[in-house]
């Protein structure tokens, strides 16, 4: 089997934890929380309704980046949840390994509102979704990746996923 090194992003909400542990177990690979890896402060200006800066984000997706830089090293295939809202961020976490691939998990603002709202003890507010929105730039042509529909069912979204992937 092909070792795969992917990261599922997208905005809060869209779905990235429940496809990415999919994806993972689908291919026998790790799966890591991004989330589990923002600092304390990172965690408690969200919860405060506060939108993080780019400044915020940086030692977040420095580890990150470390880990997918680890897997990489071991020949190891790893699948992250990781907002990746902007192409700069997902450059920095592709200087951990130059052949990442990127899952962004893409719908309406509305539905994903709904979902975050339906969570139960998540730390993100949907006060912050336009925000997110707001820096969220998609994949580029040039980006390795697939965007998808959150509509579609989960294991659907892996079985596209690991498609891409061959």
């Amino acid at each position: 089997m092909q070792t795969i090194r992917w990261v599922v992003m997208g905005v809060s909400g869209c779905g990235k934890s429940t496809v990415g542990q999919a994806l993972a177990a689908a291919n026998g690979v790790p799966f890591i929380e991004g989330d589990q890896y923002h600092p304390p402060a990172n965690v408690a200006k969200m919860s405060a309704g506060v939108a993080l800066t780019d400044e915020d984000r940086a030692d977040w997706l420095l580890a990150l980046q470390a880990q997918i830089r680890a897997a990489r090293s071991r020949g190891e295939g790893i699948v992250i949840s990781c907002s990746s809202l902007k192409r700069r961020y997902r450059n920095l976490l592709r200087q951990g390994d130059p052949l990442l691939r990127f899952a962004h998990l893409s719908g309406p603002q509305q539905v994903i509102a709904a979902r975050m709202q339906s969570r139960v003890g998540h730390y993100m507010p949907t006060s912050l979704l336009d925000s997110q929105f707001r820096d969220l730039e998609p994949l580029q042509d040039d980006e390795a990746g697939i965007t998808l529909d959150i509509a579609t069912p989960p294991d659907d979204l892996v079985a596209q996923i690991t498609r891409a992937q061959q």
